[in-house]
C-alpha cells in the first residue's frame, strides 16, 4: 500500500469528517482499531494524545482505548504499550495519538498517515515507531527550546484539536460498527455514502 498523508486544519468545520475519512482510507480492511493517546498531563503542549483518550472514554467509544489523562502513556510507558499491544491484540490495528512540532505555518494543522509514529522526536528522544496508523497534530513551533515551547502552548488549541480527533474517531468506529455485517465481516462501502 503507498503511503497516504492527509492534512486537515483544526480551524475547518470539516476537520472531524475529513479525519474519519482518512482513517477509513488508511485502514481499507477495516481491522478492528486500538487507539493507544500518547504524551503527559504535565506539559500543556504534550496533553493532546492523553486529552483525547479522556474524550473517547467519556464518549464510550467501542474501542480499546489506552493514554487519558488519569493513567497518561508517557516516554517512560512507550515500550510497554507496544508490547502490550502486539500481545494482546494481535489483529487490531493500532491507531497512535500524539502531539508534535513543525513550521510555524503548520500549527493547528492535524495530519493522518497510514504508519507508525515516532514519540519524543520533537524533544531528541528516540523512542522506537509505535502504531500502524498516527493521528499528530502540530501544537508549537519547532526550535531549539522545543520543550519551553511545549509550556506555552494555548490551551485552546489542544482542546480544540483533541475535540476534532475524538470526533472523527467516534465517527469512524461508528462507521466500522455499522459496516459490520452478522457473520463478524466488514461490509465494504466509503463513508457518507
Amino acid at each position: 500500500m503507498s503511503e497516504i498523508n492527509c492534512t486537515h486544519s483544526v480551524f475547518n468545520k470539516h476537520t472531524s469528517e475529513g479525519i474519519t475519512q482518512s482513517l477509513i482510507n488508511c485502514n481499507p480492511q477495516n481491522k478492528k482499531p486500538i487507539f493507544i493517546c500518547i504524551g503527559s498531563d504535565l506539559v500543556l503542549g504534550d496533553s493532546l494524545g492523553p486529552l483525547v483518550g479522556t474524550f473517547l472514554r467519556k464518549k464510550n467509544v467501542r474501542s480499546y482505548i489506552y493514554g487519558t489523562l488519569n493513567y497518561p502513556i508517557t516516554s517512560k510507558e512507550i515500550e510497554y504499550a507496544r508490547t502490550c499491544v502486539k500481545h494482546m491484540h494481535p489483529n487490531a490495528i493500532s491507531i497512535a495519538i500524539d502531539a508534535a512540532i513543525g513550521g510555524a505555518d503548520d500549527i493547528g494543522l492535524v495530519r493522518v498517515i497510514n504508519k507508525g509514529l515516532k514519540p519524543g522526536l520533537g524533544v531528541d528522544k528516540n523512542l522506537g515507531t509505535i502504531g500502524d496508523i498516527s493521528i499528530i497534530g502540530i501544537v508549537a513551533e519547532k526550535s531549539l527550546k522545543n520543550y519551553n515551547l511545549f509550556n506555552l502552548t494555548r490551551l485552546n488549541l489542544i482542546y480544540k484539536m483533541a475535540e476534532c480527533i475524538a470526533n472523527g474517531i467516534e465517527n469512524y468506529v461508528s462507521y466500522l460498527i455499522n459496516n459490520t455485517d452478522n457473520s463478524g465481516g466488514i461490509i465494504s462501502s466509503s463513508f457518507g455514502a
